[in-house]
Order: structure tokens, then sequence, then C-alpha cells
């Protein structure tokens, strides 16, 4: 890349030229160096030398470079001449603009903001377990349903003993997946390892499925030296490199963008893998929300955008947020597939993510998933929504709507799970994980060399005199800092 940025303009101008017929995103481009003319054979007439002196060069040259290295558009075509073709048998009665033809009419009319019904709900299961009549979902085997089973009762558990022990003040924050366990776990389910994970925040169950251990959940969770990311992080930010995991951070919305670039490397690279980019209903009114939808439509990226729409962004409800139908019909303003799932039935967000997944590999196109569920915890331990919400409507959805009974009562139905299994699993988990966070409490924490690393090849001056004032402060002041903190 720093090679490109270093050619100059006019270089990259004189080897485009020499490039003459080349095929360009807006059509082939012919220079008549002869006649001092060029011509855009698919966008109209010359342009003189005198014109071409007010054209910005820089601009021109970036674009056709971006042409270059672009792979051709394989739905652009198709949606461009389904465009030119009007949709009245007379040419007379459509006008032709730059995209395509479109009927006109002489009556003045608006679109409406929006349709009379809602987009429905995709589900499968009934609230008390019960499989729909006649319904349409993905099979999934005895071996995965239980293994989703106890992946969200495991993240259920971990849940209710980390916020306790940030209550404790053992860990600083905590944040809990109470009420969307079926969206990480099931959607999890439904990927390949190979696929790539971009989550906000509330997706923990996916690493739980792809193998991450609760020791390894505990050591991040307190920071200590076996943590992947040496301490330098907040609680729950987790990230792992075996496990296709990008490290979560902090600011909203900020991985769709990344997720639809990382989803056109895979492209470029024939990968048969996709993207999945989590984020919740507050996140898309960032404006990272639209960049990383419209650039994943227009680049086509094998990306699954997946919200979490759970009713509230920390205290501002979604009738507060946005008076679109929810997320899904944002879908459609990109130029991106959309469906509505049940985000608290397991069996319709694992089809629904099974289907969006062989789509967004096979036709090489992004997905849009609007899971609709409810946060049942508080935001996290920095809130308490009993300030802004009812106390009966959270135990509602507690108890009437729970995804982890409901999916409990169809693998019990069906046979693959008894009372036996269940106290088995719960002891053992609880077990497992209080030993865990003993273990993760006596490591010792991550030397303060550590917070200075990893970021320059060769640390600049302004940052080792920051790290001999710490050092300095911490021997002078050693009672205000942990006595397991290596100097």
């Amino acid at each position: 890349m720093a090679n490109w940025l270093r050619i100059s303009s006019r270089t990259v101008a004189n080897h485009i030229k020499k490039r003459m017929n080349k095929e360009f995103m807006g059509g082939a481009v012919h220079v008549n160096q002869s006649s001092g003319l060029w011509w855009g054979l698919n966008r109209g007439g010359p342009v003189s030398d005198r014109n071409r002196r007010h054209m910005d060069p820089l601009a021109w040259n970036r674009a056709t470079l971006l042409c270059v290295q672009r792979f051709k558009s394989t739905l652009a075509e198709k949606q461009h001449d389904s465009f030119l073709s009007s949709d009245s048998d007379d040419d007379n009665q459509s006008v032709d603009f730059p995209g395509g033809k479109v009927s006109y009419t002489s009556e003045m009319s608006f679109i409406s903001e929006s349709s009379q019904t809602r987009v429905p709900c995709y589900r499968v299961l009934e609230d008390d377990g019960d499989l729909i009549s006649d319904c349409d979902f993905q099979q999934v085997s005895k071996e995965d349903a239980v293994k989703m089973y106890s992946n969200m009762v495991t993240l259920q558990i971990m849940d209710n003993i980390f916020y306790e022990a940030q209550r404790q003040g053992r860990i600083s924050f905590y944040l809990t997946s109470a009420g969307e366990e079926a969206i990480s776990i099931a959607s999890a389910a439904a990927l390949s390892e190979q696929d790539i994970i971009l989550p906000q925040y509330r997706e923990p169950g996916v690493l739980l499925w792809r193998g991450f251990t609760l020791q390894e959940f505990a050591d991040q969770c307190f920071g200590n030296k076996a943590d992947y990311g040496k301490g330098r992080q907040m609680p729950i930010h987790y990230g792992s490199k075996k496990h296709n995991f990008f490290t979560i951070s902090s600011p909203i919305a900020t991985q769709l963008p990344q997720a639809a670039g990382i989803a056109y490397s895979l492209k470029m690279d024939n990968k048969k893998a996709c993207v999945v980019s989590y984020i919740g209903d507050g996140g898309t009114s960032e404006g990272d929300f639209h960049a990383g939808l419209n650039f994943a439509a227009v680049m086509e990226a094998p990306v699954i955008f997946f919200c979490r729409n759970n009713g509230w962004a920390i205290s501002t409800n979604v009738s507060e947020q946005f008076r679109s139908d929810g997320i899904v019909v944002k879908g459609r303003a990109y130029g991106i597939r959309s469906i509505r799932v049940d985000g608290n039935d397991a069996l319709a967000v694992y089809s629904a993510v099974s289907a969006a997944r062989e789509m967004a590999i096979n036709e090489q196109r992004p997905i849009l998933i609007e899971a609709l569920t409810y946060r049942v915890g508080h935001h996290s331990t920095s809130d308490d929504s009993t300030k802004y919400r009812q106390l009966d409507e959270i135990v509602y959805w507690k108890k009437a709507r729970n995804p982890v009974n409901r999916f409990r009562n169809w693998v019990q139905n069906i046979g693959w799970w008894s009372e036996q299994q269940e106290t088995q699993l719960r002891n053992s988990v609880r077990k497992q994980l209080l030993e865990a966070i003993q273990v993760a409490e006596k490591t010792e924490k991550p030397p303060l060399s550590e917070l200075f690393t990893d970021v320059y090849d060769h640390p600049p001056s302004n940052l080792e005199e920051q790290e001999k004032h710490l050092r300095e402060t911490v021997t002078r002041h050693p009672k205000d800092y942990p006595s397991d903190i290596s100097v």
C-alpha cells in the first residue's frame, strides 16, 4: 500500500492511459492522443483539452486506480439491466437517467413513510417450546441441539456468577446476555469455524460455542497475565485469534464498515466463508451502521449483519430511536436481502443464519438479520434498568418468554434431554466456573512494561518517558497500587 501511495498522480495517469480500451466501472475508456480528446465510450461525448484542465486529475486518478483493483460486479450488471427495462411497454412512458430507465407519472405521489402492516417475524417454536405445525426450518442434529442447550445454560450460569463477582468488588465491570442467550449460541451453531466474527459486546456465546474455556473467560475478566489482552482491556472485551473472533471494543458500530472490508477480502481470496457482525438496536442510530451496509451492498461482500433488537439502547426505548418498522426494513434501502426473526427462538435463529450464510457465500451478497428479543438484565453493572422500565415487564420476559426454558422444553419433549442431565450440567458448570475464578484471582497481573508494548516497533521517546515516570510513581507510592503488579 505504501508503494501505491508513493506513486505520483501523474505517473498513475500515464500508466492508465497506456492501458487503452481498459474496462472500468463506468465503461471502456479510450484515449485518443492524436486529437487531444478523451472519450467515455459508455458515458457520452468527448472532453476537449481545454475542459480537461478544469477536471480534478487527482480525483480521476484515484477513482481509476480503484477500478483497476476492484473485482467486476456480479450483480450490478443484472440490476442495471433490470432498471433499463421500463415497467411500461411504451418507451415514451419512461425516462432514461444515470442508473437506468424509470417510468414516469403525471400524478404527484409521495412514497408512504411505512407500510400498513409490519414485517412478520419468523419463528419455529411456540413460547412453550412446541413446534409450530408445518413450519419451515433447518433440521438440527441431536449432538448440536444438546450442545446448543448446554452452552445456553453455561452462559446463563457464567453471567450470574461473574455479575455477583463484580458486585463483590472482585472485577471492575460486567455485562450479561440474560434473555438473549439463544441469539449468540444458535447463530454460532449455524456458522463455520472459518467464518469471521466481529462482535459488539453481548456475544460471548459465540466464543463459548467455538471452544473458549471458562478459564479463558475468567482470565480476561480478571485481567491477569494469562489474559490475551494482557490486562489492557475492560472485562468482557474478549478476543481470540484462534477462534476468528475480533476483540470487542467499546465504540458502537465501528465494526460494521470493518466487517464489510474484511468480507470483501474473503471475496478477493475466493474463501468459502463469510463475516458476521453483531450490533444492538442502538447501534443502528450510528452513522457507521449506514456506511457499513451501503459499503457491503455496493461491493457485494459476503457479510451477515446481525442486529439484536432487544428494545433498549441502555435507557432509550426503540420508540425513541426510529420511526421505521424496526431494523429489517432498512436493508431494502441499501439493496440488502433481510429477514426478521424471533431472537428468543433458538431453532428460528439457527435456521435463519444457516440460510443467510449459504446466500452470503454462494451468491456473494450481504444479508441483514433483525432478531427481536428482550434484554432481561441491566445494560451492565453500571446500570439500574428499574429506573426507566417497569419491574413487571422484566419479570414477564424472564419467566414467560425465556429462550433457555423454551429450547429446553423442545429438546426434552423429543427425548434428547432429561432432569438428571439438567442437574448434572448445572452442578458441573458452577463448580468449573468457581474453580476458574479462584485460579484467575491467584494468577499474577501482567508486568507494567506490557502497558507500553504492541503498538510501536521501537517506542518513541515520549512513551519511554511515560513509562519511566510511572515506575517512579509506583515506587514512591507502593500502597496506592496492587502488590502483585510487577514493576
